[in-house]
């Protein structure tokens, strides 16, 4: 299980999660109570320190994703996980929305057997509110590389850029009216 110490003895908890292009899910994730980081980045491909634009020619086998640091006293993985199915369309392979390849696809990467079982117990939960079936893949993280600077934090720092507008603010308003997020 990944923990980290923090100065006030918190052990914290990873969770790295793909639903479509990680500027919505960093968006997301980061006003969820219990999160203590957050940040985009790449998974689940075969090159090594891929670039944004790599990645965007879907070569590399990534998938855009966002990795969270979480006191699991305060938010549970599975808390964590059940929210994630409401942050995306789980349903469309490859798609989120306008944007649509490989880089796109709906992933959960786990750190440790007890997330891999709680992701798909979750998973199978989550199928009964959908129509069409779930293609979110669970699978072992193997190595997390963090995006360029210039997409850190990227919705916060361009709040009125088109796709903040029409894409990330909509969902941000959806989850917080169903009280999700704060």
């Amino acid at each position: 299980m990944d923990t980290t110490n923090s100065p006030d003895s918190i052990q914290l908890e990873t969770a790295t999660l793909g639903g479509g292009c990680f500027w919505c899910l960093e968006a997301i994730f980061k006003r969820v109570p219990g999160v203590h980081q957050f940040g985009p980045g790449y998974a689940g491909g075969h090159v090594k320190n891929p670039t944004y634009r790599q990645v965007c020619e879907g070569t590399t086998g990534h998938a855009e994703v966002i990795q969270v640091t979480f006191d699991p006293a305060v938010l549970s993985y599975e808390a964590l996980v059940d929210l994630f199915w409401e942050a995306h369309d789980p349903t469309t392979l490859n798609r989120q929305g306008p944007d649509s390849g490989t880089q796109y696809r709906s992933v959960i990467y786990t750190h440790n057997d007890a997330q891999q079982a709680i992701a798909e117990a979750s998973r199978t939960r989550a199928a009964a509110r959908f129509t069409d079936p779930i293609v979110t893949e669970i699978l072992p993280l193997d190595t997390f590389y963090p995006a360029e600077d210039y997409h850190q934090d990227y919705y916060d720092r361009n709040p009125t850029a088109g796709y903040c507008v029409y894409v990330i603010q909509p969902k941000i308003e959806k989850l917080t009216a169903k009280g999700k997020i704060g």
